[in-house]
């Protein structure tokens, strides 16, 4: 086993980038080319047929059964020009992946043949089974019928022989039973609300619309190395393996030179993103050894959901074309920064972006604020709910680790903005002042001068204004960001819908509308102060602050869960109409079960490992030593065997006493979970396992991991972190 590994390893950094031949056009010339978009229709669709979808995708116009078969006629046209036999509606379930089903575009032509048809019905609707997806007590074995509508707003696509269409998914009893059906309802809330409070500055805007900008991490394993490690393969990150003499501490990885390798991967995949509309934008070495980033230009939210779901399924298709393993798992290596999916979220009009200070235009600066401390009002409500939003097995492994915001939600405003909210709150001057970017000169002429932000940046903020948007940096890396986008969007929506309740109230009470929107945003910015932390959010003096101020400071990933449903969150999501408290429930009852099931797969691998893999390797090992031992009793006097010896002898005594640390800690693994299994509440099963079933894993590995640094390099089989860390 050991001389395969060495063969791995030394294949692994024999491979070479393959190579990819440059597109024949440019970028801006193959983006969207197996996208159903606007430009597409236009040509493939009758004239009012083309203007009647305009309005179902702009305005929410509904789509008539006559619509829906034009296009679809046109759109099979497409799709068989690009050789396309089958269609799925592809849609996302509860289980944080994407599901879809092929149909062939054939029917019976009742004369002997066939032929090949797409009608408005398939395109509109199909019927999954909606009982083996997770539902939460929802949908039984024996109640299947479940439904998947198209989504119009999400353009259709192609993949291979495949014409993908975005679909939302119900049950048959009508609750949603994906992410995209609530995100959907969020959207439409803060679209409502956001746009009755912004008329107050401009009554021409019609529609509000929420952006997201994703910022994609992941490690690339070579593909040879990853199969040998039996952990990687099944729970997405080791679960033992000492660190590196080397990994990250240089800080000579990030925004280094990409390896060629890896730059073939990454060309390869903006290639096939563009073709399929995924505006890819940026790409860089992150801060750990073989972590990367790719993010895109900004799009509206539901649309950019479904492209990073996209991009996620198509990262890890095109890494395995390139001899790589893409890794998604916040966590993948211990020691080292894990990833993290930043969401960039922002409002815009169709007049402009509502976040961003126009500086010198009183009315734009005071609706900036009013959007600002709206937000802010969301997010301090419900800090609890947004951290559950962002929560799982896997992100709780990143959350408060050196290179991720702490388990506790807070907002960074950087210095001028503070100045601008504590201006408001404690003065009775109603102007609100706020300075442009200011220039910065170098002493270096040949430099040009600098436009300066008027905010800095604060990595340890979970939730940090950036200029005209906010940053929600603790999504994790192999999240659906709808999850966070239906809380946050929800949040503001009802944080608008208040303002605007008491605001109207005091105009209606004889107050001026100027005066009445600074009498409630004073109000708000003193009742959402304690949201507002623009120190280290590493310190533990933050979390004793935290704690004063009633901010959420659990860490536990199963009581956290437990925001999902207080009464206030309940509450919010039914009044906007996102969510009721059955689909709540039943939420919750999948995020404890899908918590379980992954400590579960994870502490069942660690034993197996541990027993059949660990433990031979180390006692075979110290049969070696007592071997030697034995040689050199046999030729040494007994002086001289105590000074040769002693090291030998202290070795094997160490591997004997972690060789019983381990058995012994895998024993009182598998006890643990058999008590665990037992319980029949999925939220006490879940906490069982937070509690007992998991440190156990931590104190085994803490043995293992000491003794790969001591066992002989020959006899050990699973590849290191000095190994998997460092492919070129």
């Amino acid at each position: 086993m050991a001389n395969l590994r060495f063969q791995v390893v030394a294949e692994a950094f024999k491979k070479k980038p393959i190579e990819i031949p440059a597109p024949a056009e440019r970028p801006s010339e193959f983006f969207g080319k197996y996208v159903f978009n606007k430009q597409k229709m236009f040509k493939y669709l009758p004239k009012k047929v083309y203007d009647k979808m305009l309005d179902v995708i702009d305005n929410g116009a509904p789509l008539d059964r006559a619509t829906a078969d034009k296009v679809a006629e046109g759109m099979k046209k497409w799709a068989m020009e690009l050789g396309v036999t089958h269609c799925t509606h592809w849609f996302q379930p509860l289980t944080d992946t994407t599901a879809e089903k092929h149909d062939a575009f054939v029917e019976h032509d009742w004369k002997g043949g066939m032929i090949e048809e797409f009608e408005g019905k398939s395109l509109v609707q199909q019927e999954p089974d909606a009982s083996s997806f997770p539902s939460g007590g929802i949908r039984s074995t024996f109640e299947a019928r479940g439904y998947s509508a198209w989504d119009p707003t999400s353009p259709v696509f192609v993949i291979g022989d495949t014409l993908m269409i975005p679909t939302v998914f119900i049950s048959y009893t009508g609750e949603a039973l994906d992410y995209k059906t609530p995100l959907l309802k969020a959207l439409h809330a803060v679209d409502k609300a956001a746009t009755d409070v912004v008329r107050y500055f401009n009554p021409d805007v019609k529609k509000v619309q929420s952006n997201l900008g994703w910022e994609q991490e992941y490690f690339l394993v070579d593909e040879g190395l990853y199969s040998a490690r039996p952990d990687l393969l099944l729970t997405g990150r080791t679960l033992m393996g000492h660190s590196s003499a080397k990994d990250q501490q240089m800080d000579d990885h990030y925004f280094g030179s990409i390896p060629e390798r890896v730059s073939a991967f990454m060309r390869d995949l903006e290639i096939q993103a563009l073709e399929l509309g995924i505006p890819c934008k940026t790409r860089h070495n992150e801060v750990a050894p073989n972590q990367f980033e790719l993010a895109p230009i900004f799009e509206e939210t539901n649309l950019a959901v479904d492209h990073n779901m996209l991009i996620m399924s198509l990262m890890k298709k095109v890494a395995r074309h390139h001899g790589f393993r893409c890794l998604l798992h916040e966590k993948p290596f211990d020691g080292v920064n894990g990833s993290g999916k930043h969401n960039n979220w922002s409002l815009s009009t169709d007049t402009g972006i509502l976040l961003h200070a126009p500086a010198k235009d009183e009315v734009g600066n005071l609706r900036f604020v009013t959007f600002i401390v709206e937000t802010l009002m969301g997010v301090y409500k419900h800090n609890g709910l947004l951290k559950a939003s962002i929560m799982s097995a896997t992100n709780a492994h990143r959350l408060g680790a050196n290179e991720a915001p702490p388990a506790i939600v807070s907002s960074f405003l950087g210095k001028q903005l503070t100045e601008v909210l504590d201006h408001l709150e404690n003065s009775k001057d109603d102007t609100i002042a706020i300075a442009g970017k200011a220039g910065l000169k170098l002493d270096i002429p040949s430099i040009p001068e600098l436009l300066i932000d008027n905010t800095d940046r604060n990595r340890t903020s979970p939730f940090a204004f950036t200029g005209n948007r906010f940053e929600f940096r603790a999504v994790g890396s192999e999240a659906n960001c709808a999850s966070a986008m239906i809380a946050l969007n929800s949040a503001v929506a009802e944080a608008l819908v208040n303002f605007k309740k008491r605001v109207d109230a005091l105009v209606a009470g004889g107050k001026d509308l100027h005066a009445a929107i600074i009498a409630i945003l004073r109000e708000d910015i003193k009742t959402c102060k304690a949201i507002r932390f623009d120190g280290n959010g590493y310190s533990d003096e933050w979390v004793v602050e935290a704690t004063k101020r009633g901010l959420d400071v659990e860490k536990s990933c199963p009581l956290i869960f437990d925001r999902y449903l207080d009464k206030e969150s309940i509450e919010m999501f039914e009044s906007l109409n996102v969510m009721n408290a059955k689909e709540l429930a039943a939420r919750n009852e999948i995020k404890w079960e899908t918590y379980t099931k992954k400590i579960q797969i994870e502490a069942r691998i660690f034993g197996d490992l541990s027993i059949n893999h660990i433990i031979p390797q180390v006692v075979a090992y110290q049969t070696k030593l007592a071997q030697n031992v034995a040689a050199l009793k046999a030729i040494l006097s007994d002086d001289e065997f105590k000074v040769l010896a002693a090291s030998n002898l202290a070795l094997i005594s160490e591997i004997s006493e972690r060789v019983k640390a381990i058995e012994e800690g895998c024993e009182a693994l598998t006890e643990s979970r058999r008590v665990a299994n037992k319980i029949e509440s999925e939220r006490e099963k879940a906490i069982a396992y937070h509690d007992t079933v998991e440190p156990l894993m931590d104190q085994i590995r803490y043995h293992i991991d000491k003794l790969e640094a001591k066992v002989d390099d020959e006899v050990w089989t699973l590849p290191k972190y000095r190994e998997m860390l460092f492919i070129r």
